[in-house]
């Protein structure tokens, strides 16, 4: 029985990103092979349309590029996130990098500018809150590599 890893789905292809398009990573495609995959969109859960607004993360707000606080939104999709996670038993998750949802790490500074800042998405802060294990999908290669 393979691992549960909790993925988001814009990485394995799905057109949920905010602008309709998806962060496909051909990489995602070894993880099938050792893992059991469940795709997650944080944004879609929180209900923000497909496409909508690039939204950055201000301190613990999140705001859209024309300033609507789109916090609750983020809110709802990360704890449906969590909710799949714990009702998984997932302790395993590869995110994209630099969301206001699913960064870990560092994230878009609130700027629109494309300037990258230390700190987490709203989904991925509550995961690993929760003990699951965040990686970005630079680091893909590790959980390759795993076992």
């Amino acid at each position: 029985m393979k691992e549960k890893l909790l993925i988001s789905a814009c990485l394995l292809g799905h057109n949920c990103k905010y602008n309709g398009g998806n962060n496909y990573t051909p990489l995602v495609e070894e993880l099938k092979a050792k893992y059991d995959l469940i795709p997650v969109c944080p944004e879609a859960f929180g209900l923000l349309p497909i496409p909508h607004e690039p939204s950055e993360r201000v301190g613990e707000r999140v705001l859209s590029k024309s300033g609507k606080d789109v916090t609750a939104a983020f809110q709802k999709g990360a704890e449906k996130t969590l909710t799949i996670a714990r009702a998984e038993n997932v302790k395993l998750a590869v995110l994209k990098e630099r969301s206001p949802s699913c960064g870990c790490g560092s994230i878009y500074d609130g700027t629109f500018t494309g300037t990258v800042a230390p700190g987490n998405g709203v989904a991925a802060e509550l995961l690993a809150a929760d003990g699951v294990r965040i990686y970005g999908e630079s680091r893909i290669a590790e959980l390759l590599e795993k076992k």
